[in-house]
């Protein structure tokens, strides 16, 4: 083979191999994905949204239902008449008749006040939704955000043991340490090895519920950009809990659920006025023309709509009761997300303070003493598992915060000072 020959080879092969290194990349490729955009996806696409969507177009035609007017009825009959004397006279004989319902202006009102407050209702648990689903997709991609954090300090625990696996298989190798250091630093790699696996599935199961709080594809391979590490100032809790039961849809949806069930009782008690009907009549005989008019009056003797009273007079009971449990809930719900906000402010600051530092130092001793010989490679070990323990301890810490201020944002209704990452 000629010198330019090999030297064409040798640049294809290079060629080939670049190729190959480019393709890997872009298969292995990792799209990044911000809360902002997994928030506009949801917006789009989440099923529970829509379902709202629709509600409040069904709320919206039931106006147009309440604000029709009874059509009237016709009827038409025909026969024959036949003679059974001689002076009366066969031939065919036609009926026609028409009903006009006259609905009363108060039941009219009042059916269309319960559908007006109706959509209002559907609207506010529109809102509501939106929260609740914005809370979830934020609680979701936090997971990935706290999952990928987990898989970064698991990827650099296993890199830490082999490192130090490395280093002991060098010592025995020379004869300066013994077999048994050897074996514990393996053993200690390979539990570090299958955190790291379970770390990984731990991150694609939160991606998958990130996909199904979005309600849509996101890309088979992405990685969530975002903080778990900024703090918030928040208001004082009193200021907080007036700002939340003044304005959260939740509350506001179950006060309009108490109007809509007494604007239903309102048209129940409506409804036991006689409505009247308009009746027109013409009939042909043989031999005779008639035309009559009259009044249909229903007599509200037997049946006076007790039942359906009393069933509005439950609901619209039933409808305070919630109202007062749900002001309740929120009270709660918002003491409880406040109170684990802080707590979790407080343990981060303790581990940034004091535990994360001297979980370093002690392992930055414990190899200084190994490496001269002073310590056994099990004080090491001891050492990596405490400061990995209080790494995740920490990263936990961080996400209890951001989970609590996702609450108190979907209490509130809003972010605190803070743009979407």
């Amino acid at each position: 083979m000629s010198a330019r020959t090999a030297h064409a080879v040798k640049a294809a092969l290079v060629s080939a191999s670049v190729l190959l290194v480019l393709h890997s990349s872009i298969l292995h490729a990792q799209e990044i994905v911000t809360l902002e955009r997994v928030l506009r996806l949801a917006e789009q696409n989440n099923p529970d949204l829509r379902t709202a969507d629709a509600d409040t177009l069904i709320a919206g035609a039931a106006i147009r239902t309440a604000q029709g007017r009874p059509n009237p009825d016709f009827n038409f009959s025909a026969g024959h008449q036949r003679a059974t004397r001689p002076s009366n006279i066969s031939g065919k004989v036609e009926h026609y008749g028409v009903t006009q319902f006259i609905e009363l202006p108060s039941v009219r009102r009042a059916r269309i006040k319960a559908a007006t407050i109706g959509r209002e209702t559907a609207e506010l648990a529109r809102r509501n939704t939106g929260l609740s689903v914005t809370a979830d997709v934020k609680f979701a991609f936090y997971d990935v955000l706290r999952r990928q954090a987990e898989v970064d300090l698991a990827e650099e625990t296993v890199r830490l043991a082999a490192d130090l696996r490395r280093r002991i298989e060098v010592q025995v190798n020379v004869g300066e340490a013994a077999r048994l250091e050897l074996t514990r630093a393996e053993t200690e790699e390979s539990a570090n090895e299958a955190q790291l696996r379970g770390a990984r599935l731990q991150l694609l199961t939160a991606k998958a519920a990130l996909r199904a709080a979005v309600g849509a594809a996101l890309p088979d391979q992405f990685t969530a950009q975002g903080d778990l590490t900024s703090p918030v100032a928040l208001p004082s809790l009193d200021d907080l809990k007036k700002q939340v039961l003044a304005q959260h849809p939740s509350l506001a949806e179950a006060q309009s659920e108490v109007r809509l069930a007494d604007a239903e009782l309102e048209h129940e008690k409506e409804l036991r006025k006689p409505q009247p009907a308009i009746v027109g009549e013409y009939e042909r005989q043989p031999d005779l023309n008639f035309f009559r008019f009259g009044v249909v009056l229903p007599l509200p003797i037997w049946n006076r709509r007790e039942g359906p009273i009393a069933e509005a007079e439950a609901r619209a009971a039933r409808s305070n009761s919630l109202a007062q449990a749900k002001r309740l809930a929120l009270s709660t719900a918002l003491e409880q997300a406040y109170g684990a906000y802080e707590i979790a402010g407080q343990k981060i600051a303790a581990y940034e303070q004091g535990v994360l530092r001297e979980a370093e130092a002690s392992l930055t001793a414990a190899e200084a003493a190994w490496r001269l010989g002073q310590r056994g490679i099990l004080e090491v070990l001891d050492a990596q598992r405490v400061l990995r323990t209080a790494r995740a301890d920490h990263l936990e810490a961080q996400f209890d915060r951001q989970d609590a201020l996702t609450e108190l944002d979907r209490l509130r209704g809003d972010q605190f000072g803070r743009g979407n990452n």
